[in-house]
């Protein structure tokens, strides 16, 4: 039987990775910032799946991988939010070098922040629940 805990790990954990698949689906072009949400959108539905099939594997493992992926969407969002990723190269200069300063700021996704924040706090309990045992039941 699969816990609470589990269960709310993976609904968490699909709803990111969707999230992110479709936000890099949406772009007008890939870029490495577009490239990084379709690959880690990818691993993480696929951690979704693994919590809901053989949550053992994963063991205590589970909730620290959930914060480094929010931490990479949070890290990701701030390089768009600054401008250090909107010059299509992926590795651009923003504001600087020939960029817009008024459409440096515009490439971070309020959405995506929310998602990420909400995956980071399910990591952090997930890690101080002792990796998620098969037995507890999250209540």
């Amino acid at each position: 039987m699969v816990s609470n805990t589990h269960l709310y790990g993976a609904a968490i954990a699909f709803v990111s990775g969707l999230y992110s698949l479709w936000s890099a689906s949406t772009a007008s072009r890939m870029v490495t910032s577009g490239w990084l949400m379709a690959v880690l959108g990818v691993v993480v539905i696929v951690h979704g799946a693994v919590l809901l099939t053989d949550a053992d594997r994963l063991g205590a493992a589970s909730g620290p991988l959930m914060v480094v992926y929010a931490l990479v969407m949070l890290l990701n969002q701030a390089l768009l939010g600054t401008g250090l990723m909107a010059d299509g190269s992926g590795m651009g200069m923003g504001s600087g070098m020939g960029g817009s300063s008024m459409t440096a700021g515009m490439g971070w996704d309020a959405g995506m922040v929310a998602i990420a924040v909400l995956m980071l706090v399910s990591g952090l309990i997930m890690h101080r629940d002792g990796g998620m045992e098969s037995g507890s039941s999250g209540m």
